[in-house]
């Protein structure tokens, strides 16, 4: 049996979106996950995830059926330059603009930009500031 490797430590588990075109948001969220530099980790007929976030059809076994809501996702970016190539890889592939490129008033040195993704979720990239990151991510590995 194969081991399987999962990033954890950036507060949520996992979230699940349920979508009516996953061709549409397959082509937002890849471009989108390639900008940040976190790649999909697996991919079926009804489903895609990367990291903590799920993206499947109503018709996938987890969905029941139904269309998950708007929901508001922020991803974290490495720098300002992340934040700017989030926002014009992300409209290139689908996405409309919902605050473009600048800095925020939630705190000094917050750097957003949002899209909205071809479901209507509200999809942010943020950059916090200079900071010491201890690890990119804690990696938790399965045996089998």
């Amino acid at each position: 049996m194969e081991t399987m490797q999962l990033h954890r430590g950036r507060l949520i588990d996992h979230i699940q979106l349920v979508v009516r075109d996953l061709g549409a948001s397959r082509r937002f969220y890849g471009k989108v996950f390639e900008v940040i530099g976190v790649p999909i980790a697996g991919e079926g007929e009804e489903f895609f995830w990367a990291d903590e976030l799920f993206i499947s059809t109503a018709d996938s076994e987890a969905a029941a059926g139904k269309l998950t809501g708007r929901h508001h996702i922020a991803f974290q970016a490495r720098d300002r330059a992340m934040v700017d190539r989030f926002h014009a890889e992300g409209l290139a592939a689908g996405g409309t603009d919902n605050g473009a490129p600048g800095e925020r008033p939630y705190h000094p040195g917050y750097y957003g930009a949002f899209l909205i993704d071809p479901d209507g979720n509200n999809i942010e990239a943020v950059y916090h500031g200079p900071a010491e990151v201890s690890a990119e991510s804690v990696v938790v590995t399965f045996e089998a």
